[in-house]
């Protein structure tokens, strides 16, 4: 299978416009040479074992949940352990991919996935995700038609700007409307300002707002089908994530036999997403000591897994998905290699 059907089927599984803004998600690295992809290796990190593993195994892609190139490089040497991996995966032949926010956000992903691991509940999305659109602005003006004519025929060479249809007002003026982008507002208000301004006409800029992407966005909040103490909490969230350790602050006022009946979930580092999210507990990986604090004096208790930890399970659950779609010749591996890099000792 070609690397550009892969990367069809990954966008359609889950969008990259999901990502958050400053997030670096798609295909990092490009062979100059690509292969069909016979293998796919799934990993949490790109770190130096798992590209050894990779490169055993003969794969073809590489999809890494975190982003191995994040930051700008200005050369690629050895001496950085990414720019030597970036080189590694070029040299064998390897594409990267990573979704990262991507999977977090989308329905079915990474936070609908870890917030199960507590049980069936009305489960909804704290940060709503907004659908995007090909134009950011909208320009309405008012013109008689043979002005409306000449301002259309100019527009045709205009790019970024869809024409709505004319819609009549009265006998002698047409509504229309102007879909443009940022970069295409400028030079579009310069074609207008030469003849409706010098015709006295009133045109009105609208920014564009995106709808709500329903069942997509960042954080997940459960009202629990049937409440739990919170000690059996932290038992399903142990056996839910493979762990035999997780850490716990108790809410105040609480006790571990205290029930929970609402939980908030971000996979990673979730308290951004989280905070003043009203719920008797927080499922996350990493929260600052002063943010768990903050949570604890509002009476939410708060189970911490480490990072890489709330996120790894999901990839055998996403490997099902994506070997659904792709021809049966085509391998999906879950890295052996991959692990957190933090353990209780």
């Amino acid at each position: 299978m070609e690397l550009k059907d892969v990367l069809k089927v990954l966008e359609d599984l889950a969008p990259l416009s999901l990502a958050e803004p400053w997030d670096n998600v798609g295909l990092l690295v490009e062979p100059g040479e690509p292969r069909p992809v016979k293998t796919v290796l799934l990993t949490n990190d790109l770190t130096q074992p798992v590209m050894e593993e990779a490169r055993a195994e003969g794969c073809e892609l590489i999809i890494s949940y975190h982003p191995p190139l994040f930051r700008p490089f200005k050369r690629l040497v050895q001496k950085d352990w990414k720019q030597r991996l970036a080189i590694q995966a070029l040299e064998a032949g390897i594409a990267v991919f990573s979704p990262h926010t991507s999977w977090d956000s989308v329905g079915g992903g990474v936070n609908d996935w870890l917030v199960r691991g507590l049980g069936a509940g009305q489960v909804t999305v704290i940060n709503q995700a907004s659908v995007p659109l090909p134009y950011s602005h909208i320009v309405q003006l008012q013109c008689d038609d043979d002005l409306l004519a000449f301002l259309l025929e100019e527009l045709k060479t205009s790019e970024g700007v869809l024409v709505q249809d004319p819609l009549r007002c009265d006998d002698s003026k047409t509504q229309v409307s102007l879909y443009c982008s940022e970069a295409s507002l400028a030079p579009l208000m310069e074609k207008v300002g030469r003849h409706i301004v010098a015709a006295d006409r009133s045109v009105r800029i609208l920014k564009a707002e995106r709808p709500p992407w329903r069942g997509h966005g960042q954080g997940r909040l459960s009202v629990l089908d049937e409440p739990l103490s919170v000690a059996t909490a932290v038992k399903k969230m142990k056996s839910h994530l493979g762990l035999r350790h997780l850490r716990l602050a108790l809410g105040q006022g609480r006790a571990q036999e205290s029930f929970v009946r609402s939980a908030a979930a971000c996979a990673g580092s979730g308290a951004s997403v989280l905070n003043g999210v009203q719920a008797d507990l927080y499922v996350t990986g990493e929260m600052s000591h002063h943010e768990v604090l903050d949570a604890v004096a509002k009476g939410t208790s708060v189970i911490l897994s480490d990072h890489s930890n709330s996120e790894r399970g999901y990839l055998s659950v996403f490997r099902d998905k994506l070997t659904e779609k792709l021809p049966a010749d085509v391998v999906v591996m879950v890295s052996k290699a991959d692990r957190d890099p933090l353990e209780v000792v």
